[in-house]
């Protein structure tokens, strides 16, 4: 029988399961007379499912175990110091892989997600897989560590959906070339819109079909038109792209996504989910920048109860990126002050001033000095102040504020809130990365009155009264309200998988530091 590896001798140790330790007791828990009892055998089978869960088995050293279990099973019975050592290296391995199911192979913060510790972070493994053991339930733990909800399970169903299709001939090869414009353009791409043909059509459509975009038996006409139409803008809505029925390059390049980076891109959200503090208070408010939506929700019994959702806009993706990160909101400000942060301050507002001194009560600004008084006069030595960090920028409150009518304040490290926005138009767009780092929503009114519900005071007119009074209103929440600040770029909704781009990078990040695990 082969030695436990190093990594397993080290976990070993750390759990305290070195030989002559807790666990030299319950070998009878693994072996049978002398032989690996029922318990082995499942261990083995549920640690071979660890891909189901988005995992690698191998983390897990599956083949080996499986390995020492058939020898003990069918060569000379092992003796005393053989079985400790299998059933040690069973141990380790089932709990390893209760935690990297219950609190992800990654702890968040090694790439700078900065989440509150889970309120379950008192799991121990140890504990629970005696308790387990003894009890017989070994396959009820893998699934109690998992995390409960709905959401993960729906993602586990279309993983297992595009591992079928992985070695599928529709992705063996590569979608041809989009028809081009009669008159060539240099660098104008192409693109397939309605009334033309193409001769990628039948492997656009056995994808469609696969990916449930397009009926099984729905007849399809020889150009692009109407069927076709409608389940490329199917596709389109699911994939965060713009909903025009139109292939151009970046439909083009969802079409070309493989089941097996789908695979991948999924196992990285199912990750996400195990370390993201999703059902934490009775109240949240979750942003999810890549879908560039906003739910904010009640959880009842365990499960998520969406009450309002709302488009947003998020940093910008080249150099304003909003963080990930949780908080808890606890005050609220109706016709609020915007502060300019530093940054703006030294790399955009001080600079227009510079150029053109008007701008500040052109945009109803003023400066608020070393000395607490404001004023509006702008001279060489008060932006020296500012830049210095002196003095500094605020907007008053009205219709030129940036921030709108009302802010939700979460202190945090980045300075990053939620707000109202005076440019509407913006959450018309389909890619919605415009802002500098904090989060514009788009339904402000009944987003406070989500946070509010607790303060019946504050009713629906109450709140507007307050957004449109033009004079900065502090409110204390009476229960602050968690706020999470997420990234999932693969859920399901209404039954069907949505992908959305990786507009920060993120999945790639997630990917190379599991790599490097």
């Amino acid at each position: 029988m082969r030695t436990l590896s190093r990594a397993f001798r080290c976990l070993a140790l750390a759990l305290g399961l070195a030989a002559g330790g807790a666990w030299a007791s319950e070998v009878s828990l693994w072996f049978e007379s002398g032989r690996p009892g029922p318990q082995a055998w499942q261990a083995l089978d549920l640690l071979a499912e660890a891909p189901g869960h988005g995992l690698v088995a191998e983390d897990y050293e599956i083949d080996t175990l499986a390995r020492q279990v058939g020898d003990a099973h069918r060569g000379p019975p092992p003796d005393d110091a053989a079985q400790e050592r299998l059933a040690q290296a069973l141990s380790a391995a089932m709990q390893r892989y209760l935690t990297d199911l219950h609190q992800g192979r990654l702890d968040p913060r090694h790439i700078d997600h900065h989440f509150k510790p889970s309120v379950r972070a008192d799991f121990d493994p140890v504990a629970r897989l005696r308790e387990g053991l003894q009890a017989g339930r070994l396959a009820e733990l893998v699934r109690e560590a998992a995390p409960q909800l709905q959401q993960y399970e729906a993602l586990r169903e279309v993983l297992a959906r595009m591992r079928v299709l992985v070695d599928h001939p529709a992705w063996q090869q590569e979608l041809p070339a989009l028809p081009r414009p009669a008159i060539r353009q240099p660098g104008r791409p192409g693109k397939l819109a309605p009334g033309q043909p193409w001769v990628g059509m039948a492997l656009l459509g056995e994808r469609l079909r696969l990916l449930g975009d397009l009926a099984a038996d729905e007849p399809l006409p020889a150009i692009y038109e109407g069927v076709w139409v409608a389940a490329i803008q199917r596709f389109q809505e699911r994939h965060g792209l713009d909903v025009d029925g139109v292939v151009g390059k970046d439909t083009w390049a969802a079409l070309q996504v493989t089941p097996d980076q789908r695979a991948l891109q999924i196992a990285l959200n199912l990750e996400r989910l195990r370390w993201t503090p999703l059902t934490e208070a009775p109240r949240m408010i979750v942003v999810n920048i890549p879908e560039f939506v906003l739910r904010a929700y009640e959880v009842r019994e365990g499960r998520i109860v969406v009450q309002q959702s709302m488009k947003i806009i998020v940093g910008k993706a080249m150099d304003t990126r909003t963080p990930v990160f949780s908080e808890d909101m606890r005050s609220i400000e109706f016709s609020p002050y915007w502060n300019i942060p530093p940054s703006i301050a030294r790399t955009e507002t001080v600079p227009r001033l510079q150029r053109d001194p008007a701008y500040l009560a052109r945009e109803d600004m003023e400066f608020v000095l070393a000395d607490g008084s404001t004023g509006t006069e702008v001279t060489p030595e008060v932006l020296a102040d500012v830049l210095a960090g002196r003095a500094r920028i605020r907007q008053r409150p009205g219709l030129k504020n940036a921030l709108g009518a009302v802010k939700f304040s979460f202190p945090n490290r980045d300075h990053i809130y939620l707000h109202h926005t005076p440019a509407a138009q913006l959450f018309g767009r389909g890619r919605r990365d415009f802002s500098h780092g904090c989060v514009r929503v788009e339904h402000p009114v009944e987003l406070a009155l989500f946070v509010l519900k607790d303060m019946p005071q504050w009713n629906e007119q109450r709140v507007r009264e307050a957004m449109a009074a033009g004079q900065l209103q502090a409110v204390r929440l009476s229960t602050p309200v968690p706020v999470l600040i997420a990234y999932g770029t693969a859920l399901v909704k209404r039954g069907r998988p949505y992908f959305y781009p990786d507009i920060y990078g993120h999945d790639g990040e997630l990917a190379e530091a599991l790599r490097q695990r």
